[in-house]
């Protein structure tokens, strides 16, 4: 067992992509099985050579018969066992050797390692790509096409080797043993075979074009049921079941009526095929009976040419679903390849270098961002922050306070002006070494559906136990963690929060992502909101813990709970998208300006509805 489960790795089937996946079909499949290449040519000869045992097993059929027409009941054996001990080798060993060694290489070798290569690149590739492409998707369509693409790709690789190359192998086999009798039932054959293949020709670009209009369908479907899935909680509260299930039933509605129309095309391809089948086994064995009757043909050749046609005959109707499965997993991939072979909107520059460790300093050069429109994001922003100095960020809603955290991060690159940390243009450098050396905690917080450990150490994956929990219990975090019981029985730091962090509130969550930061311990902290769900005891606390991470770094605080950022070294007041004051709260509040607006309007520290209004006139 060992032995065969070895064979499983001889492809690597977590090998990198060399480059982008194109955006054309062929060019999309040799990227999707690069690495696999010889692998699948040696399966596929292996497959010939099962294909090629089809012939042969005609050929001893007919030779036994011949032998057992020309000699006696009695001495048959005497007179043939050479023949006897041919058809026993061939049929107890050889035959069961060369299916066995086609199995193997596509069920041990290729099948389990070509599907998670292909998906594994395609999910690194989609991981790469910009938030907007997945802003303007659903999540559960994203996964859907990856899933979809990958699973086509490896179907239409196994397709080829498990039927392509073995029926192609047997024809090529049947049209030599037909040569060998008589050329004229050679003939029979290749002209039933060019019908055959404009048959094949006429259906199978329409299956395609179906099966692609179907399978995009079908994602939808998906997306739409896991869009309201995920949103379950604002469903009930809304009390909009119905209206939710008339959504999913308009998206079921039309992947039930591209099914149809597939369903159609496959019935007339069908009756088409056997119509066609059944004509070979006529034109063969009644062409070498008239063979025998002329005497260029014997019984035995009548059986292996009755054996070949019913075989090919019956092929025919397996490779021509085969290539309607070929043809509808290349549709798969092409609606695939259309949602997830994008280029990346925001890619490392190809000389890009990992950002050392840095001291914080942040410079804002002449920066707009318009997220591609007139009105939105910022404007002429210069702003220089110091290493280690602590920024609050005011402004009413749409201001451009994101967005200018969003450009830090770079998850969007400005339309004009350039940013750098320590004098490093974020252009010149690459993504994930940036986004390392900035910690963040945000009003929405990110949970996975994994345990409480996992979530906090997702800030650094190579934390101890012991940094976990301090970092845990620095964020007020470890007394609900050591009480959480999840409904597989798992208690503390092993249960699982659930999708979205569900099983936990507000805080709790906010608490969590806290904790992930103060892991983290990088030397640029943003925090976006970031003790908004708190109560005000829990929040006090927190403040503490929060000075104490602060301590030696660079801070960049949004805040609409001004009280929150009053200690701040520097605040800036945002309108519109761009920088309207700047200053220490003091200095702010005797200007008289807008920040002192706010400040004189809140209720409970929050910047009022009123100048939010305000801002967006």
């Amino acid at each position: 067992m060992s032995a065969l489960q070895s064979l499983g790795s001889l492809i690597d089937a977590f090998r990198p992509a060399d480059g982008p996946p194109p955006q054309r079909l062929g060019p999309f499949m040799r990227w999707s099985l690069a690495g696999s290449w010889p692998m699948l040519v040696i399966a596929g000869l292996l497959s010939s050579l099962a294909g090629v045992t089809e012939v042969v097993s005609a050929l001893i059929l007919g030779w036994v018969i011949d032998a057992a027409v020309n000699s006696g009941p009695t001495d048959f054996f005497a007179a043939h066992w050479s023949l006897v001990l041919w058809f026993l080798g061939f049929y107890l060993v050889l035959r069961p050797l060369a299916f066995a060694v086609s199995s193997a290489s596509n069920s041990i070798i290729i099948g389990p390692n070509v599907m998670p290569l292909v998906l594994s690149r395609l999910h690194r590739w989609t991981l790469g790509q910009a938030v907007t492409f997945f802003d303007n998707d659903f999540a559960g369509r994203i996964a859907q096409k990856q899933m979809q693409a990958a699973r086509a790709v490896t179907d239409v690789a196994t397709e080829v080797i498990n039927t392509v190359c073995f029926a192609l192998a047997s024809v090529i086999g049947s049209v030599a043993f037909l040569i060998a009798v008589d050329w004229k039932a050679a003939i029979a054959l290749a002209v039933w075979l060019v019908a055959y293949i404009f048959l094949i020709r006429f259906f199978l670009p329409l299956i395609r074009v179906n099966s692609a209009a179907r399978a995009s369908s079908r994602a939808m479907v998906s997306g739409q049921v896991v869009d309201t899935i995920t949103n379950i909680k604002t469903v009930k509260l809304f009390a909009h079941a119905a209206f939710e299930d008339r959504v999913a039933i308009d998206a079921m509605e039309v992947f039930r009526d591209r099914s149809l129309e597939f369903g159609v095309i496959s019935t007339w391809f069908r009756f088409a095929l056997m119509l066609l089948a059944g004509v070979l086994p006529v034109i063969l064995i009644g062409g070498t009976v008239l063979l025998w009757q002329q005497g260029s043909a014997s019984a035995g050749d009548i059986a292996a040419a009755g054996a070949i046609a019913l075989r090919i005959a019956q092929m025919s109707g397996w490779v021509s679903f085969t290539l309607m499965s070929i043809y509808t997993s290349v549709g798969e991939v092409e609606d695939g390849m259309r949602t997830l072979s994008v280029p990346h909107t925001l890619a490392d520059a190809p000389d890009a270098r990992p950002l050392p460790r840095v001291k914080g300093e942040i410079r804002f050069d002449n920066v707009t961002f318009a997220y591609g429109r007139e009105r939105g994001g910022v404007r002429d922003i210069d702003l220089t922050i110091r290493a280690g100095e602590k920024l609050g960020i005011v402004g009413a809603s749409g201001a451009g306070k994101s967005s200018l955290v969003s450009l830090l991060l770079r998850l969007y690159d400005p339309e004009q002006g350039r940013i750098t940390v320590d004098g490093h243009d974020l252009r010149s450098v690459t993504q994930e070494s940036l986004r390392r050396q900035i910690g963040m905690v945000t009003q929405e917080t990110a949970m996975f559906n994994r345990s409480a450990r996992d979530n906090i150490a997702y800030g650094r994956p190579e934390a101890t136990e012991a940094e976990i929990i301090a970092a845990a219990k620095a964020a007020e975090a470890d007394e609900f963690i050591a009480g959480m019981l999840d409904h597989q029985g798992r208690r503390g730091y092993d249960a699982f929060l659930g999708e979205r962090g569900v099983k936990l509130s507000g805080g709790q969550r906010q608490r969590i992502a806290l904790a992930r930061a103060f892991l983290k311990d990088a030397p640029i902290l943003v925090l976006d909101e970031a003790t908004s769900a708190l109560d005000s005891e829990v929040e006090a606390s927190i403040q503490e813990a929060l000075g104490r991470v602060m301590e030696g770094k660079t801070v960049l605080a949004i805040a609409h709970r001004l009280s929150t950022i009053a200690a701040m070294d520097r605040i800036i007041v945002l309108d519109r998208g761009r920088i309207v004051e700047m200053g220490s709260h003091d200095e702010l509040l005797a200007r008289d300006g807008l920040y002192a607006r706010y400040w004189k309007r809140q209720s409970g520290g929050f910047i009022g509805v009123e100048d939010e209004q305000e801002a967006a006139e």
